[in-house]
């Protein structure tokens, strides 16, 4: 199945197919999701079967609305599809706007809605292996290290957002 994801072309947003945004990278909505508990937050290793960016580290849930989709509701129910995430509800931090080569002559320059959700106690993750190979939780701070250390573990979304936009997503945990 082929999915069509908003896009602008000549200034007007458009549907289009979604590996074709990326091959012409054509700036396209986005939405990712960081599933905090405390100051620590929910990473996702994508699948090795992901068209670009596999086996690397990320936020918790990173993707496109469908076309009459919002983001609060893309964000919901992409958290249920990649990581069987359900009861958590996102709070919107604000959007960011990156262009980034994701290798393969791909490239990602999305207009990015960003969300915070609390895990909660006794939070379910059960990931869905054509989405993510594995899961784990990590310390803000210690995320800021590991990337600086291995920058090439990390996706460039990923990265841009620690780097540009920490006090915008994570605001009072940085301090926790």
């Amino acid at each position: 199945m082929t999915m069509m994801i908003p896009a602008w072309i000549d200034g007007e947003l458009t549907p289009v197919e979604k590996l074709d945004a990326h091959v012409r990278g054509l700036r396209h909505k986005a939405v990712s999701v960081f599933v905090m508990d405390g100051n620590k937050v929910l990473l996702q290793k994508r699948a090795a079967g992901k068209y670009h960016t596999p086996g690397l580290w990320t936020n918790t849930c990173c993707t496109h609305p469908d076309w009459d989709e919002t983001a609060e509701a893309c964000a919901v129910r992409r958290l249920g599809e990649e990581l069987g995430i359900a009861g958590v509800r996102p709070l919107h931090r604000g959007q960011v706007e990156y262009r980034a080569d994701v290798g393969g002559g791909l490239t990602e320059h999305e207009v990015v809605e960003v969300f915070t959700a609390e895990a909660g106690r006794g939070l379910a993750v059960a990931p869905n292996p054509e989405e993510v190979e594995e899961v784990r939780w990590v310390a803000l701070g210690t995320l800021a290290d590991e990337i600086a250390a291995r920058p090439g573990a990390f996706t460039p979304w990923l990265r841009i957002y620690l780097s540009q936009h920490r006090d915008m997503i994570f605001g009072e945990r940085l301090a926790g």
